[in-house]
């Protein structure tokens, strides 16, 4: 896996966004993917995607995202960075998710009033962690 050097794009049918390496935030606004548009910030240290104005996925420390697929009851993507990183997502307010990270259940976790779910996923440089997010 690579970081995407364009910031965002599609790629067999999911997104794939986020560029750990820049050393200065740089953002893309209005890039069209299945009807919505989408603006990406990314740099080293945080990386944060909107869908149509609204909070989709944050990540600080930056990371880069690959195959991220959002659907009504769960979320799936693999992400990679330099060290360890809080990956924040915006699911269904006041819902249980049970989160699996490389493939291994890692407990259930209740979103907040505002339907933002946190997750700390261990980051190594070189390598990548897939991370499905599904709703109980």
């Amino acid at each position: 896996m690579s970081v995407v050097s364009e910031l965002i794009k599609e790629e067999n049918g999911a997104l794939c966004f986020g560029n750990y390496e820049l050393d200065s935030k740089t953002k893309l606004d209005g890039f069209e993917f299945q009807g919505d548009k989408y603006k990406i910030k990314t740099f080293n240290e945080i990386t944060k995607l909107e869908r149509n104005g609204s909070f989709v996925y944050e990540s600080v420390p930056g990371t880069t995202v690959h195959e991220f697929k959002a659907v009504a009851d769960s979320v799936e993507f693999i992400v990679e960075g330099t060290e360890d990183s809080q990956v924040t997502l915006e699911l269904e307010a006041g819902q249980e998710y049970v989160a699996i990270v490389n493939g291994k259940e890692t407990g259930t976790v209740k979103t907040n009033l505002g339907g933002k779910l946190s997750l700390n996923v261990e980051l190594n440089p070189g390598e990548s962690s897939s991370v499905k997010i599904t709703k109980l």
